[in-house]
């Protein structure tokens, strides 16, 4: 008996988003205003790579950006909560599926000491080129219209759970923990025994409460949350069934 436990990153595992968060390093802590209205809607990861290189122009390098990345607040009580399932790791797997950026999850979960609670993270790749600059990829393509261009959690979800079946892996049961409108993709692919657990008040917990139930595509069990507290609460009573 194995359960896979799915994070989302920004607003889920930190209680604020790492691309706007960055933006703190930028001269007044602001984008000008031509670049920040350049952003086309299901392109962020486009965006982004616009705005690394504006930071890039202003002398902003890696060790100023690591410094503030690091200092970015993590939800309250997600340290509690990835302490315990690091402590039962026989029990669950975890992964992170999000469309931050490799760069930035790397620096703070290892700034916490929490990288090695996680057995695969997946989002958009990162790296600085040879002027110091940042540098931004689209994780993947895909073919799904309901999510923008660079990600398709839905794909990555499945695709990883289909590998794991290859190597022998099968899961009881599949939680999906997150806040955004990109999270109710992949939230369809779970099946009634699994949960999904939106973040309340959120885009996703929004999104849930407005769909029709003659219409609704989401099968699992749903549990809201707001506190990591919650998740790891939920998470006790699972281990005690």
């Amino acid at each position: 008996m194995k359960f896979l436990l799915v994070f989302d990153f920004d607003h889920t595992i930190v209680d604020d988003n790492s691309d706007t968060w960055i933006v703190n390093c930028a001269p007044g802590r602001k984008l000008p205003d031509v670049l920040r209205s350049s952003y086309e809607r299901g392109k962020w990861t486009e965006y982004m790579g616009r705005v690394f290189h504006y930071l890039g122009d202003q002398g902003v390098r890696a060790n100023e950006m690591k410094k503030m990345m690091t200092a970015i607040p993590f939800t309250a009580g997600i340290h509690e909560l990835l302490d315990f399932i690091a402590h039962r790791k026989h029990m669950f797997d975890c992964i992170i599926i999000s469309d931050s950026n490799a760069v930035f999850i790397d620096w703070i979960l290892k700034s916490a000491g929490l990288l090695g609670v996680f057995d695969a993270i997946f989002t958009n790749p990162a790296t600085f080129d040879d002027f110091g600059y940042l540098v931004v990829q689209n994780f993947h393509a895909h073919l799904c219209s309901e999510c923008p261009s660079n990600l398709c959690k839905r794909k990555m979800l499945e695709e990883f759970v289909d590998v794991q079946l290859q190597h022998g892996v099968q899961y009881t049961k599949i939680v999906y923990i997150g806040d955004g409108g990109n999270d109710l993709c992949p939230i369809k692919f779970l099946k009634k025994n699994d949960v999904a657990m939106p973040r309340e008040g959120y885009e996703l917990h929004r999104r849930i409460i407005q769909m029709s139930p003659e219409f609704a595509s989401v099968r699992s069990y749903i549990i809201v949350w707001s506190t990591g507290f919650e998740i790891l609460s939920y998470l006790k009573l699972l281990l005690e069934d």
